[in-house]
């Protein structure tokens, strides 16, 4: 069960700790966007709640943070994540 571009970003972003708000910001779309996006993985990926949603994405997707954090110049820094890269 593959999730879009966008609900991967959100969920990466939810990974590593980030509120909806700041999420919103980020991606330039809507608080009830983000929530939208989140309910949606929640759902795909039939898990409970949002932390369960991101231990289900990592065991079926091994290497998906970690490419994540590749793709950050190997960093998890605030400034870093949260920039243009994502």
């Amino acid at each position: 069960m593959l999730l879009s571009p966008m609900q991967e970003k959100v969920l990466s972003l939810v990974a590593l700790g980030y509120s909806d708000k700041q999420i919103a910001v980020k991606l330039n779309i809507g608080y009830g966007t983000v929530r939208n996006h989140i309910d949606k993985t929640i759902l795909k990926l039939n898990a409970q709640n949002r932390t369960h949603a991101v231990i289900i994405y990592k065991f079926m997707n091994k290497e998906w943070l970690e490419e994540f954090y590749e793709k950050n110049n190997n960093t998890l820094e605030c400034g870093s994540i949260l920039s243009d890269r994502i």
